[in-house]
């Protein structure tokens, strides 16, 4: 503490003279404080930036030399000798070149670069700001405001400003007059006014007056003034003088002019006019072949399709993407709606759309310029991983895709994945370096519409929600990665997004089957639950029916089980030859381990349905004020169990019926996922996420398959536990991939720069996972209700990340903070150490 304290005595050091430092600004209006970020950021003289409190970035700036080269010349001349030493050393010219250097005067413009320099108080600036804040506040009605600040001492050389505002009585509106010159946007005007923003009896507001502007011109271009110019509307503000001085009324006349039309000496108005398309034409290549008179046409409805040589597509594949019809009425959300169904495409590059006006009548000729991209590409992406799994790895992902396969704008990706990795596990018996493998393929199909045979989609979801069908087919293999597995998936599914901010997904099928190519190394892979069974086996190594299952010779004092075949008899001489008493506490515990082995190495089969629902208000990638909503929700099995009341399946020995000797997996699965940012102040963001979702098993199955199941820890959840070792319930590490079917999540972090791109973060995560109404007995495991609650792991920490621009390096350091794991009395702050301490290494933020 006493060293915090004298650094912190440092931020003066570069406030010298009479000079102060200005260490707070307060704003008030009609003596409330005003807090309103969008008001504060009009001061223009902000405080230096500090983190928590502390002032680091000027106290950077602080340590730098005002001026090295005198500083090092000093140092020179401090002993007589030392100059000419050092010249005898290196020479005369390299000992001038050393002020001039890195360590010397580089170091000193680095630390001024990435530090702060103090502000100091200039009071010109203050005026300026209260200048500002009069201008605002008059934006809102107060046009008689008073504006003055106060400078208040509050440490030697250290002052806080006060800006007060007098707001008075703002004005208010008496009375709305219109004035529009064109007769035919005039009666429009007459049959959208009930949306007006400006409005008798409420107080002026120029914030209206600009979205009542806007509100005219959207009217407009949406309905036939293609060319209505936003300049055109204006507005004249009265007040009436014969009246008393005290009277804060206004008269507000909307003026609508003509349009003004630019020639080459002089300005033309002309009255404005409702246009109606006339001949839309398209031109599929016009940016390869530029030259007309070789273009060959077809017409496809009320389109006049142009193009070199063959088309090479089906016309109605074009069309259907044109919003602009022929005799419609002009209106600028069908232009919109055109260029993001053409882009979404991915067929052509970003259209080019001209309107050329009859000079007969008021209609639009219009020409939409299309470029097709190139009909095949390929791409490439490597990766470097690291993972519990892997210590190092890279990932190759190469990639072909063609488009427009069947002349209807589909197109058709093939992808491959290769991951070589590098782990440490013994079991592995491959000595080389990558000696864990992993690659797959995968075949997608998109079209640019909802394909369902019979079914005519269209008039459900119109073309300008961008529907899309993608079918797709792949499948993956693991080599030295836990069992083995191999898995093949298919998923048909249908998407589409009636704006900017909606998206429905609909997969119709979701089809998985999962193979463990090697189930015999279960104990290998799963070694806390082969100690486990070895520690119930060990009394027992003596037996004459269980000596049999233990390498030999046996050691007495750490007797190892075969695997598989020690493990597999142990536990059937337990389960089928009485060796344990059924209903003891050790048969029930050996039950429970060969259950979750049976379960973890059995093949799968989900044959699933899912529905999805996002909505996000993000404009663009620097805003920090937002939320984010999906709701999902998937059921598994139903279809195959229909398809039994017809078929009669296989069964199995627990009564499961099988497909292709696979039982398939039944299960109803909902999950709500909600993010939520709020931009502070300066690039403060607090980022708040919560999470819940349940998976539960019935008819042919009771538990949910692995890959479907939850997980509780790692770098995107609850960060003072690794991935896999939270939970279930307050079980301490049970297994060594810890998974259930309930989970909740709650994430609270607060974000805050520290220098130039590196940025700091604080964060508290809660949440756990839970077993309910499966085939887990272990009634720690399981969640019983609202008293579950109190199992919910909490973990606080903090981390840095370096902002790439286009991606986030991120490095968080989690502490476990509450540990349902541990005895009530022992729960909080006991792990609570850099010891037990999770560090996690992530890319991008983790919501």
């Amino acid at each position: 503490m006493l060293g915090f304290a004298i650094v912190s005595c440092n931020s003066l050091k570069r406030v010298e003279g009479d000079r102060v430092l200005v260490t707070k600004n307060t704003l008030y209006a009609d003596d409330k404080k005003i807090s309103d970020e969008d008001i504060r950021s009009l001061i223009i003289q902000e405080p230096n930036s500090n983190i928590l409190g502390y002032p680091l970035r000027l106290n950077l700036y602080n340590l730098a030399k005002k001026d090295p080269d005198s500083s090092y010349r000093e140092w020179l001349a401090r002993k007589p000798k030392r100059e000419q030493r050092l010249a005898n050393l290196l020479s005369q010219k390299q000992v001038d070149r050393l002020g001039e250097s890195f360590v010397v005067s580089g170091l000193s413009e680095w630390l001024k670069k990435i530090g702060e320099a103090p502000v100091i108080l200039d009071t010109s600036r203050t005026r300026k700001s209260l200048e500002r804040l009069k201008l605002y506040y008059g934006t809102k009605g107060y046009f008689n405001d008073n504006t003055t600040y106060q400078i208040d001492t509050i440490a030697k050389q250290k002052v806080a400003l006060a800006y007060k505002i007098s707001l008075g009585e703002p004005y208010i509106i008496d009375s709305v007059s219109k004035e529009i010159a064109s007769r035919s946007i005039d009666s429009l005007y007459d049959l959208h006014k009930t949306g007006s923003f400006i409005k008798e009896g409420e107080q002026f507001d120029l914030t209206n007056f600009n979205n009542e502007r806007e509100r005219l011109t959207n009217i407009y271009r949406n309905n036939g003034v293609y060319n209505f110019q936003e300049s055109s509307v204006t507005y004249d503000i009265i007040r009436d003088t014969t009246k008393l001085a005290d009277d804060q009324k206004m008269e507000v006349e909307l003026n609508i002019e003509n349009l003004r039309s630019r020639g080459e000496n002089t300005i033309t108005t002309s009255e404005y006019k409702i246009y109606r398309f006339g001949q839309v034409n398209i031109y599929t290549d016009y940016l390869n072949n530029p030259e007309t008179d070789s273009l060959q046409y077809v017409k496809q409805g009320d389109y006049n399709i142009f193009y070199h040589g063959k088309l090479k597509y089906r016309p109605k594949a074009i069309t259907d993407a044109i919003f602009l019809k022929k005799d419609s009425i002009y209106r600028e959300v069908d232009k919109i709606r055109t260029y993001r169904r053409i882009a979404n495409l991915n067929n052509f590059k970003y259209p080019n759309i001209e309107m050329v006006e009859d000079s007969t009548e008021a209609k639009l000729i219009t020409n939409i310029y299309l470029a097709s991209r190139r009909k095949f590409s390929l791409g490439m992406d490597t990766d470097f991983t690291h993972s519990n799994i892997q210590y190092a790895g890279i990932a190759l992902s190469p990639s072909l895709q063609a488009r427009n396969v069947f002349r209807g704008a589909e197109n058709l990706s093939l992808a491959g994945r290769l991951n070589l990795g590098a782990s440490k596990d013994p079991n592995i018996v491959d000595n080389s370096f990558f000696n864990i493998l992993e690659f797959g393929v995968d075949l997608n199909l998109t079209i640019p519409r909802i394909w369902f045979p019979l079914i005519n989609s269209k008039k459900i979801i119109p073309y300008y929600m961008l529907p899309q069908t993608r079918i797709s087919i792949g499948t993956d293999f693991q080599k030295n990665i836990g069992l083995d597995k191999q898995s093949l998936n298919t998923i048909y599914s249908f998407n589409w997004s009636p704006n900017d901010w909606v998206k429905h997904m609909v997969q119709l099928l979701d089809i998985q089957y999962v193979r463990n190519l090697n189930p015999d190394r279960y104990y290998y892979v799963y070694n806390n639950a082969y100690k486990n069974l070895n520690s119930i086996a060990a009394p027992y190594q003596n037996d004459p029916s269980v000596t049999d299952f233990y390498e030999q010779p046996i050691d007495p004092n750490n007797p190892q089980l075969i695997i598989p075949e020690g493990t597999t008899g142990f536990t059937n001489a337990v389960l089928n030859d009485d060796l344990i008493p059924p209903g003891s506490l050790q048969y029930e515990e050996v039950s429970s381990i060969e259950e979750r082995r049976e379960r973890l190495t059995e093949n799968n089969l989900i044959f699933a349905t899912n529905y999805s629902f996002t909505k996000n208000n993000k404009q663009g990638l620097n805003d920090n004020d937002f939320y984010r909503i999906l709701v999902k929700a998937e059921a598994a099995g139903n279809m195959l169990s229909l398809l039994s009341t017809i078929v009669p399946f296989e069964k199995n020995a627990n009564d499961n019926r099988l497909v292709f000797g696979v039982p398939y997996s039944q299960y109803f699965k909902v999950e709500f996922d909600y993010i939520k940012h709020w931009d502070l102040s300066r690039s403060n963001v607090l980022a708040f996420r919560a999470f819940g979702g349940i998976a539960v098993p019935y008819g042919n199955a009771n538990s949910i398959p692995f890959v479907r199941s939850y997980f509780a820890g790692g770098s995107n959840d609850n960060r003072g536990w690794t991935a896999y070792s939270l939970g279930p319930g307050r079980t301490d590490d049970l297994n060594d991939f810890n998974e259930a079917n309930l989970k909740i999540a709650l994430n609270l972090e607060y974000r805050f720069p520290i220098m130039k791109n590196f940025k700091g973060a604080l964060f508290a995560d809660a949440g756990n996972i839970w077993n309910i109404w499966d085939n887990v007995t272990n009634p720690q495991a399981k969640f019983v209700g609202i008293k579950s609650l109190g199992d919910v792991g909490i973990a606080t920490g903090f981390g840095i990340r370096y902002d790439f621009t286009y991606f986030v390096l991120r490095l968080d350091t989690g502490f476990k903070t509450y540990n349902p794991a541990l005895e009530y009395s022992d729960r909080w702050f006991t792990d609570f150490n850099f010891g037990e301490a999770v560090l996690n290494i992530g890319i991008n933020y983790p919501f």
